[in-house]
Order: structure tokens, then sequence, then C-alpha cells
């Protein structure tokens, strides 16, 4: 039985002029083929060959010595190298370029875009890619709560937040409530990791603690004024929607950041605006 998708070592049985056809044994009644250009020098019958499984631009299943960038099971970083009516495709490093159907992207890619993928077996037995990854990551990463982390984000939920792919193949994800600023899909981000559950999943930030990120954010702050003439529109008491559309920042964040400017006393809270003290 040929596995799609995946190698196998097979049997070349039968010695052809365009090629070799394998098979699992000697005699077997399943063939497939190796074209002439894969089959290595001094390949002979009996031989065994370690071959990829796939299915060809004429949709007959087909036998190759190449290593693909993708296999059943795994996931992988491809680039796009066309985008059609129904679909995009990917380069997996065969003469054939993997689908990547519409239905199976969580953002609308586009020629060049770099997009993270697994491989699976449509309804048709045809080998497509889908960014649908989530079943395909390890939960097994070597990382600790506090180690810093590099990953890219391949799906957003308005439920639970932003999941990320932690070095492309473990399960991590910013909370709803840790996903602050401009961040998409497709984007690489580095992020702390703030625990590490039971079953292994990663939950992140992309800011470090209170203490350490409340420079920053006071930096942010003091920016916007300086854009606005030295004042703010609104004060610490805001609407969250408000704070989080301009600075990408909780409100609890913009609290503390306001508080350590007026510590210094950099600003003066009015009673509909903060502006900079000269």
């Amino acid at each position: 039985m040929f596995e799609l998708g995946k190698r196998q070592e097979l049997f070349v049985v039968k010695q052809v002029e365009f090629g070799v056809y394998l098979g699992e044994e000697m005699n077997a009644e399943d063939k497939i083929l190796l074209p002439k250009r894969q089959v290595p020098e001094g390949t002979k019958l009996n031989d065994k060959l370690n071959v990829f499984i796939y299915k060809d631009s004429n949709d007959r299943i087909i036998a190759t010595v190449k290593e693909p960038k993708l296999q059943l099971g795994q996931i992988a970083t491809l680039d796009v190298v066309e985008v059609g009516k129904i679909g995009a495709f990917l380069d997996w490093g065969l003469e054939k370029d993997l689908f990547l159907p519409f239905k199976e992207q969580t953002w609308r890619v586009k020629k060049d875009d770099k997009c993270l993928v697994a491989l699976y077996i449509d309804k048709s037995s045809r080998l497509c890619a889908t960014m649908n990854v989530y079943e395909y990551l390890e939960l097994d990463s070597p990382y600790q709560k506090e180690d810093k982390v590099t990953g890219i984000i391949y799906e957003k939920s308005d439920e639970f937040g932003l999941f990320v792919a932690v070095d492309y193949k473990y399960s991590g994800l910013i909370s709803k409530k840790e996903a602050y600023g401009n961040m998409k899909v497709g984007d690489v981000i580095s992020a702390r990791v703030v625990n590490v559950k039971a079953d292994g999943k990663l939950d992140l930030s992309v800011r470090e603690k209170a203490y350490l990120q409340m420079d920053e954010d006071a930096r942010l702050v003091m920016e916007a004024m300086e854009k606005n003439e030295g004042m703010l529109p609104f004060t610490d008491k805001a609407d969250p929607e408000i704070i989080k559309q301009e600075f990408g920042l909780s409100k609890n964040a913009f609290k503390r950041a306001v508080g350590r400017l007026l510590k210094e006393g950099k600003i003066e809270i009015k009673e509909e605006s903060i502006i900079r003290r000269n």
C-alpha cells in the first residue's frame, strides 16, 4: 500500500525506457513509477529506494527521490508562488506546486508571502496545504516561565486571542487581554512565556513584566503628547477601547505609565486632558 504524502522504501520491480516501477515486494501487483530523470545512476532490479509518494500534474500517483519541504504530519513555512481563482500554490521543493485552498487559509495570502502550513489529504485524495495548523503543533517545548521565544502568528480568534507557533512548531497563545498593538496573522513576533499549561501549551505575552514595561509605556505616552502639541484629549479614566486604539495598551498599563510620568513631574492631569509640563 503506497502512503501518499510520506517517504517509503520500495523495491525496483521493473525497468522501462522512461524510468523504473517500484513496489512493496518484487512480485507486487501494485506498482508506482519513478521517472527516468529521478532514477539514481546504477539502479538495478531488486534495489531498494527511499522515495516520496505524491501526485503529478495529471493527478497520477508517482514517486520522487527529492526531499519535499513538507510531509504528512509535519508543518513548515512555505513561499507562495502563485494565487489563483480557488486558492494559492506553494513551493514545497517538488516539480508540482502544493495547492492551498482559500477555505484552508486563515488569512488571504499573496504572491511571495510566507505561510505556515500542514499537509493533509482532501476528500478527493489529493495532497493539499492548510493554514489551520493547531492540531499539528507539538506540546513538548523546552521552554519555561519567563523564557523569551520567537514565533509566527497563524490564527486570530475574537474569543481567545492570537495563536502562535513558537519556533514554528510549538503551540502558543497570546490571550485576548494580552493582544494589544497591531499584531496580525503572519507576523513573526518575540514574546515572553507567562505560563506553561499542564498539557504543554504556552501562554505568551509580547510585553515585559509590569515594572519593566512601565518605562516603555511612559515613553509612548510622551511621544503621543509631543505629536499633539503637548497634550492628550483624555485622562487615565478614559474608556479602555480609546486607550487601546491610541496606544495598544490596556487601561491598567496606561494608568501605570501616566502615574510614572506624574511622579516624575513631566505631566499634569486636568479634568478632561493630560498636559505636558514644560
